[in-house]
């Protein structure tokens, strides 16, 4: 094969293809992947078993999923390598939003446009935030229709439509049409995945294979199992709860159902109830009659004492919104949104604008507040205030609040200021700073304490102001005292529920939630914060939150940053919302109008992975029920495989080899995933497992790392520096790209994926290829220091490589080492020749210490050059005396004093 490009060869890299098509032939005629379980429960470092989560399928696989993958096909590979009988099973996850919202977007596309769609060439419309890269997606960013979807916008302006991303996959307009049905997406991807998987030379034992949702029986049964468990341990309850929701959608919004957003919680204030004192100016006169108020979001209700005025932003945008019969809030558009859905409007999840306003329209309003030792307050302009964030109508305490400080020292200060705004002298003036807590650093007048020890002139210095921000609120909550109203004395933290509470009772304050970020859908819309009546799980409560933290203290999270994330987690992690209206998954089994929600069915499946090979006969849609079917799988059933039930009496199926294949395999030894799934899915699974399984099955590690770039760039598709799986093996074989995957960075921080190494990878292999068979074709002679110096790297090769594969180091001293001490002991030999038996032990040594990371090129090398029997991948460790340290030291002085000579 002679492909060149720009006069470029191609022909080291075809010849990687040719061996690793030729390699995978031999692991399939040997079916080497497929594991096994013995009669009797494996002992410690036995046996392997690792998952990874499985990933989305709504597109092809990309080396984001591939970076995180490669972490567990090298342990893996490692453990098989030392003699361990290594599980490393792969499924597929088809559940929730993702494939119904791309169905969705493709029907679309054709009502809008025609079949095939003819598209604009030009669009003008608004961009939305990209996806994350770090997640499953289907090539596409959230797209724009009718106003109501946010869309990606070329770099010459060019929308990129779902349709032409499908044309991307080389399919026909024919073709595509038949993905508006959700369930093409799953016949038509996973397979596709299976084959790039299989050409990277992932060592899967494939029979375990699956894809989620009901168009599997099987699996479907089980996750009703789980579900079912988690109720009758009262883990799962129906409760009114403030939840991340879709209005377009109809349901809440989960992590895995967004666009971006992933991780966001929503946001409590209490929503202080400022009432607009009459005569109402003309603007207003629409509204007359009845309760106004300007709705503030508060975070701090506690310091309500101290109020002085109210801002607004100037040239925002506001309006008067219909509550109920009688009041009425005047707050942004996007805050009436999400108490819409909160049972505070009068037309519910339908705000109601009586009168559209601008923040000017307000300035000046005479307000009576709640706790205000001010009887009357006004309405004031402040150019930082946010719409994007709580109300847009902001209280103004300058005692404790370096901002609304610094701000009401400026309208003081500053006629000109005041005349811009048209804001009257006694609207500003007369008020003056309300002492109300004690800071045990700062005093009782802590905000201008602080602004004048860190000489902070204006409302304009954000960095100073945000500094002294953190530093006032930290101290005045937790170690702040109390000494305005009713509860003086008391300490802060303390005295917070109590006012709020308070406030809540006697109706001049409502409880408000907000997303605290800006959340978009997979289907395109901006999420809210909804009171809603879901199936919750009771993630949090305080007995399973002790179990849950004490598996995570018994198990191997291999980094300190990774621990600190879960402990993070679990520090703020409460009820989930685990039932979805529609999209793809399996039904709540005991209130089936309701699916269950995409993170919620997939954190125990590990288990399932276990049996399924013989349940499933193998097919990855559970069609075959030839020998099991799935109506016999009853709660006994699965009681009995994972818990040691009873063994049930109805059932006439065999279950006595499943049992052994479960607990032979359980628990899981390591589970390798992004560290964007801390904050959810393996923190689901640590709970889950805690509450259905024993502590002798609870998983034993988690390693986690971060995001991959290419070339010290984000990988992204809108920019184009975007890699699938099966591209970047085509442009650089499978091998080059693991050896590239494992160059790349083992850590937390985001690693590097970089070209240059993967084509010098090539290079590398090719050419080592090239040096063996001149080798073992060559005589060659026996000298003494020169052997023993070189022996002794091997023996420090080997002994490091077993001690760091992990695996940027195993690279390192496996290969980068122990060639360059080849090279130095080829050069020591100079004409006189290499001695044949110590190059027999490099070749074999070397081979089998690059298995894990080059598998194909270390199969073709074990086979074809050294003719040795059996599989490399499953060779044994090499054996290595102790390392003579001494002589080590010697060489290194010798090369040195030559080289100074």
């Amino acid at each position: 094969m002679a492909d060149t490009d720009s006069g470029r060869s191609f022909k080291r890299r075809d010849q990687l293809l040719e061996m690793e098509h030729e390699v995978r032939k031999w692991w399939d005629e040997s079916q080497v992947f497929n594991a096994e379980a013995k009669d009797q429960p494996a002992k410690q470092g036995e046996k392997f078993f690792g998952t990874f989560p499985f990933p989305y399928m709504n597109g092809y696989l990309h080396l984001g999923h591939a970076f995180s993958l490669s972490k567990l096909e090298f342990a893996a590979a490692f453990h098989r390598l030392r003699g361990a009988n290594v599980l490393l099973p792969f499924g597929f996850h088809c559940t929730g939003m993702p494939i119904k919202a791309s169905a969705d977007k493709l029907r679309r596309e054709i009502e809008k446009f025609g079949n095939p769609p003819v598209f604009p060439s030009v669009e003008t419309e608004v961009v939305n935030e990209p996806e994350p890269e770090s997640k499953p997606s289907d090539g596409s960013n959230p797209e724009k229709f009718k106003g109501k979807k946010s869309k990606v916008v070329s770099k010459t302006g060019r929308e990129t439509y779902q349709w032409e991303i499908m044309r991307g996959y080389g399919l026909s307009d024919a073709e595509i049409a038949t993905f508006q049905d959700p369930v093409q997406w799953l016949r038509f991807f996973p397979p596709l995945a299976v084959e790039d998987l299989k050409a990277f030379g992932l060592g899967a034992d494939w029979r375990r294979s699956f894809i989620t949702t009901d168009i599997n029986p099987f699996f479907d049964k089980f996750v009703r199992w789980h579900m079912r468990k988690l109720k009758s341990k009262n883990k799962i309850i129906k409760d009114l709860r403030y939840t991340i929701y879709s209005p377009l959608d109809g349901q809440p919004c989960a992590d895995h159902d967004r666009a971006s957003g992933e991780g966001v919680i929503p946001q409590e204030y209490t929503l202080i109830k400022m009432e607009v004192v009459p005569p109402f100016p003309p603007k207003f006169a629409h509204i007359e009659g009845k309760k106004v108020y300007l709705a503030a979001a508060t975070l701090r209700p506690e310091t309500m004492y101290g109020q002085t005025n109210s801002w607004v932003l100037p040239d925002g945008k506001y309006g008067a919104f219909e509550i109920n019969e009688t009041e009425v809030f005047i707050l942004t558009e996007r805050a009436a949104r999400n108490l819409a859905y909160q049972n505070l409007s009068r037309v519910p999840e339908k705000p109601t604008c009586l009168v559209e306003l601008t923040g000017q329209d307000l300035i000046g309003l005479p307000c009576r507040s709640p706790l205000s030792f001010n009887d009357i307050i006004y309405c004031l302009p402040m150019l930082s205030v946010l719409t994007d964030k709580g109300t847009g109508i902001v209280t103004s305490v300058p005692s404790d609040s370096p901002d609304d400080y610094m701000a009401l020292q400026d309208l003081k200060a500053k006629a000109p200021f005041r005349a811009k705004f048209g804001v009257k002298d006694e609207w500003v003036l007369p008020f003056e700073v309300i002492p109300i807590i004690s800071h045990p650093e700062f005093g009782d007048k802590s905000a201008e304490k602080i602004c004048n020890d860190m000489k902070i002139k204006s409302q304009n210095e954000r960095e100073k102001l945000d500094a002294a921000k953190k530093v006032i609120y930290k101290g005045g909550f937790y170690e702040g005292t109390m000494i305005a109203g009713e509860y003086a004395g008391m300490r802060v933290q303390d005295a917070k529920t109590l006012i709020k509470q308070k406030l809540l009772e006697l109706n001049q304050a409502v409880v408000y939630s907000e997303p605290e970020k800006k959340v978009m859908s997979r289907s395109g819309d901006e999420c809210v914060v909804a009171l809603t009546d879901q199936w919750y799980i009771t993630y949090g409560e305080e007995t399973w939150l002790e179990k849950a933290k004490g598996c995570l203290a018994n198990m191997n999270l291999y980094s300190d940053e990774t621990r600190h994330g879960f402990e993070h987690t679990l520090s703020w992690l409460n009820q989930w919302a685990c039932s979805r209206s529609f999209g793809l998954g399996t039904r709540i089994p005991w209130d089936e109008q309701f699916l269950v929600e995409s993170l919620s069915d997939s954190t125990i499946y590990m288990a399932y992975y276990a049996v399924c090979h013989l349940l499933q006969k193998g097919d990855l849609f559970g069609a075959d029920t030839s020998t099991v079917k799935p109506e016999q799988l009853t709660d006994d059933v699965w009681d009995y495989l994972f818990l040691s039930g009873s063994e049930p009496k109805s059932s006439d199926i065999d279950l006595t080899l499943l049992k052994k294949m479960f607990q032979y395999w359980y628990p899981l030894d390591v589970r390798v995933s992004g560290k964007d799934l801390i904050q959810n899915h393996l923190t689901f699974c640590i709970y889950n497992h805690t509450a259905i399984f024993p502590e002798e099955h609870w998983p034993r590690g988690f390693r986690c790392n971060g995001h991959i770039m290419l070339n010290s760039e984000k990988m992204s598709k809108s920019t184009g520096n975007f890699r699938t799986l099966k591209q970047a093996i085509e442009e650089f074989s499978a091998d080059a790209t693991r050896f590239s995957l494992a160059d790349a960075g083992d850590g937390m921080d985001d690693a590097n994926f970089v070209f240059e190494t993967a084509n010098a990878a090539i290079l590398r292999l090719t050419k080592e290829r090239v040096w063996m068979e001149e080798v073992l074709a060559a005589e060659s002679a026996l000298r003494t220091y020169a052997d023993r110096v070189f022996a002794n790297e091997i023996n420090f090769a080997i002994k490091m490589t077993e001690k760091e594969y992990m695996f940027r180091e195993a690279l390192k001293s496996g290969f980068y080492d122990l060639q360059a001490a080849r090279d130095e002991y080829r050069f020591s030999c100079g004409s006189s020749g290499m001695n044949r038996d110590l190059m027999w032990r490099f070749m074999d040594i070397q081979t089998r210490l690059i298995a894990p990371i080059c598998p194909h090129y270390s199969e073709y090398i074990w086979r074809k050059l050294l003719k040795k029997d059996g599989f490399v991948i499953k060779a044994g460790w090499p054996e290595a005396e102790n390392p003579d340290l001494t002589l080590q030291k010697a060489n290194r002085y010798l090369q040195e004093s030559i080289t100074n000579f």
